[in-house]
């Protein structure tokens, strides 16, 4: 049975992938874990960045004795994913990524960053503060949210894998978007897909950014299709 490992996005955590493994657990080992910071993983002495949530993707895989997996990745966990299959293609056998913003420069990153204000969630959407309050304990999430605008900050001054970049990396990956994202623009995705030697690209319809609002079956159905595609 081939192994699969489900990455979690910005400020989520491994629980979110739960009902993704769940679907797909017949069929794979399934792996998940949290990056630095999240679901109340210690945070790192250094910065978090592309390259360290890649690094331990590496870490994860040579401490559970796994030489190759598939990977999805939602959102920041493509990205990271993403930069793995770069640096160390031998690791990865198929990548799915969902959501996954790929364009990143000042005045991108200054927008995404002016949503990240722990005051302003308190007080506009405080489900949400407590939400994260519980999903990162004990870690202080204003504290992840911080640095999490610095991961972003350091994205916009320099976009840590470049649009030359894709044409070098030759992991079969399923490049996905959902319609109704406002954060990851269409442009973008297909402008990474077409750089990418051996992709495919699709689209999830009535879906959103939030991966608590994407359709699972679908999702599911569209990566089990994937991995198991003959080259």
């Amino acid at each position: 049975m081939q192994h699969l490992l489900l990455l979690h996005g910005a400020l989520g955590s491994k629980d979110q992938m739960e009902p993704l493994a769940t679907a797909l657990h017949n069929s794979y080992q399934i792996h998940t874990f949290n990056f630095s910071g999240h679901g109340g993983r210690p945070f790192p002495e250094k910065n978090l960045s592309i390259p360290l949530f890649s690094e331990q993707i590496a870490e994860y895989l040579q401490e559970s004795g796994i030489e190759q997996t598939n990977i999805f990745g939602y959102s920041m966990g493509g990205y990271a994913a993403m930069y793995l299959a770069k640096h160390l293609p031998a690791k990865v056998n198929k990548l799915v990524t969902l959501a996954t913003k790929f364009h990143w420069d000042e005045k991108t990153a200054a927008r995404e960053v002016k949503m990240l204000d722990g005051n302003i969630i308190r007080e506009k959407v405080p489900a949400f503060a407590a939400q994260l309050q519980e999903r990162h304990a004990p870690n202080d999430w204003l504290v992840l949210l911080d640095k999490t605008r610095q991961l972003l900050t350091a994205l916009g001054n320099n976009n840590t894998l470049q649009p030359e970049d894709y044409a070098t990396i030759t992991t079969p990956s399923l490049v996905l978007l959902g319609d109704r994202d406002k954060m990851v623009t269409l442009e973008e995705t297909l402008a990474v897909y077409k750089q990418l030697p051996n992709a495919r690209f699709g689209v999830l319809p009535g879906t959103p950014h939030a991966f608590e609002q994407v359709n699972l079956s679908l999702l599911a159905f569209l990566i089990d299709g994937f991995i198991r595609e003959r080259a």
